[in-house]
């Protein structure tokens, strides 16, 4: 049986939260603050529907939702005002990792291969009210769209009748103890709409609920009982946490029983306040979360590893790392951390940027403007190519470094940063 999810969707109208495709009163005026909302209430996915009309208010709704993948904790799944394969690349290259192309479009239809071929099958999806659209585009659907998204739920079990792919289903009203009659049905993957947004609170319970009823969720699952676990006197487990970007340890502190299962239940770290007597889920109070991304013992089975993805600083002081106060260091040379590097030189770059420097070729470059700078990196491009025919392996190092010094200068000029192209990279 198909794993169910439980996703919220946000209706983006005029840069505001809205309540439906046919419903602009405005939910909320900060979609951001909304996504934090769904997924500090573990949602397990997220759709976004651009409803923008026109070029300008439709750049503005890709850069939202740029900003709702780069806050949001989940995936999202991006859909509405596709008319062309270049919206289906703006959706994806904004962070979203799938797509969904409107089958009551006869355009969305038409690029189905195209963009499938493109940016791969399983980024892309299709919506759709009537299952007849399946049997008509039965070729092209089985070939090209890895999942559905069903906009009418009086049509499942049509829909199961003509299609084995996993599909979503938009369900705006129903109660809540009806849901799971959805979920029971084979190929619903899980459900989207105003039910879940409404609901959103509720998602803990009813993933409880599903697991009573054998109905398989989105949820962490432990190859590790508590009794596995080798406990210190007061019988808990310390945690060592790390940054899963930047692999930076941001704090130390430690599990009982209940705090390492509501982890695991939540998908957030929570903790036992040894000062407090009390369970602790780091955030609460503060909105500084600490989404798992992955748990590991230590070889001895005392000692937990947690590497997080942290929301705002770590520590109580406001500082990200509780690590900072310096007892003694010696002088070393650091290994160099490619990345660091990159981001390093690209800092400086930026501050030449802000802070004009007299005599710099930085400035100069970005002085003369974007097509001085194209110029170079058309012509160190050139300079590589050129290297890479000389036997001698040092030369086409000095050239790469040049290259990428000048392409920085244009991720600084067309404000893209390292990690925007990274994560793109790890996405591809």
């Amino acid at each position: 049986m198909q794993i169910k999810r439980f996703v919220p969707c946000i209706y983006l109208y005029q840069e505001h939260a809205v309540r439906g495709l046919t419903d602009t009163t405005i939910v909320d005026t900060d979609p951001i603050r909304l996504v934090k909302y769904y997924c500090e209430n573990n949602a397990d996915e997220l759709i976004v529907f651009d409803m923008s009309e026109g070029d300008a208010e439709h750049d503005a709704a890709l850069d939202i939702i740029k900003e709702i993948c780069e806050v949001a904790e989940v995936d999202v799944i991006g859909a509405g005002n596709i008319k062309r394969m270049e919206d289906v690349k703006k959706l994806l290259y904004a962070g979203c990792k799938k797509a969904i192309l409107d089958y009551e479009k006869e355009s969305n239809i038409a690029i189905t291969e195209e963009v499938s071929l493109k940016f791969g099958k399983d980024k892309i999806l299709m919506s759709y009210n009537d299952p007849a659209v399946i049997q008509e585009n039965a070729e092209i659907v089985g070939k090209y769209i890895s999942g559905l998204l069903l906009m009418n739920p009086h049509q499942i079990r049509e829909s199961m009748d003509v299609t084995q792919l996993p599909f979503f289903v938009q369900i705006n009203q129903i109660a809540l103890n009806k849901l799971m009659e959805i979920f029971a049905y084979e190929n619903v993957c899980g459900v989207t709409g105003n039910t879940i947004n409404d609901n959103v609170k509720e998602i803990v319970t009813l993933k409880e609920f599903c697991k009573e009823n054998n109905i398989p969720v989105e949820s962490f699952q432990a190859a590790y009982k508590w009794s596995d676990f080798k406990l210190n006197n007061d019988g808990m487990v310390p945690v060592v946490v790390q940054d899963y970007r930047t692999m930076e340890v941001l704090m130390v502190a430690y599990m009982n029983e209940e705090a390492y299962n509501q982890t695991l239940k939540l998908g957030k770290m929570t903790y036992y306040s040894r000062s407090r007597n009390e369970l602790w889920l780091k955030g609460d109070t503060s909105g500084h979360y600490q989404y798992v991304k992955s748990l590991t013992a230590d070889c001895d089975m005392d000692t937990i590893l947690a590497k997080v993805s942290q929301v705002g600083a770590a520590c109580h002081t406001g500082a990200k790392s509780c690590f900072f106060q310096e007892i003694t260091k010696k002088d070393y040379e650091e290994s160099a951390n490619p990345l660091q590097v990159f981001e390093e030189v690209f800092d400086v770059i930026k501050d030449r940027k802000i802070h004009p420097k007299e005599g710099s070729y930085t400035n100069y470059l970005f002085d003369k403007g974007i097509d001085k700078i194209l110029k170079k990196l058309g012509e160190e491009a050139t300079e590589i190519v050129i290297a890479a025919k000389n036997p001698n392996a040092n030369e086409i190092k000095y050239e790469i470094s040049d290259f990428l010094y000048h392409m920085m200068v244009l991720m600084a000029e067309k404000d893209v940063t390292w990690e925007e192209i990274t994560t793109e990279l790890a996405n591809r």
